[in-house]
């Protein structure tokens, strides 16, 4: 599977890692799945409501998050995936990631915010039967990563 991006969507992302740092952002990615590939057109940002440790772990109000999937349908588009950042770690699923990612078929993309600058940015599809992630393509339309 891979996951593309057009400029503007994969910029808004990298700058709401920025915009949080030293907290971890979240959000969710709209857009469309083919067989193959999952087109996104649209980065919702969400308020990351972990108040005890947001600086290495989010969590989405269940509100705001029926909401975006209620106007998500509204625009013909599907929730495709999710974001978060890991401040001044990998780009990559930590365990608790893993414990936590709750539906396989969608895009995780996970980057690394280091001393607030976004750097590597990477997607993992969580397996079927939930036991790891499959790193997946990332593309942004137009750009070489």
């Amino acid at each position: 599977m891979a996951i593309v991006f057009n400029p503007a969507d994969y910029e808004e992302l990298r700058r709401h890692g920025q915009d949080t740092y030293p907290h971890e952002c979240c959000g969710i990615l709209l857009g469309t799945s083919q067989a193959e590939q999952r087109q996104v057109q649209g980065v919702v940002r969400m308020r990351n409501v972990n108040a005890a440790t947001p600086e290495n772990r989010f969590d989405f109000d269940p509100r705001e998050h029926l909401r975006v999937q209620r106007e998500a349908r509204e625009r013909g588009l599907e929730i495709i995936g999710f974001y978060h950042s890991h401040p001044d770690h990998p780009a990559r699923p930590s365990q608790f990631d893993l414990d936590h990612a709750s539906w396989p078929g969608y895009s995780y993309v996970i980057m690394s915010v280091a001393q607030g600058k976004t750097g590597a940015v990477n997607s993992f599809e969580l397996a079927e039967d939930r036991s790891h992630f499959i790193q997946e393509e990332l593309a942004v339309a137009g750009a070489d990563l």
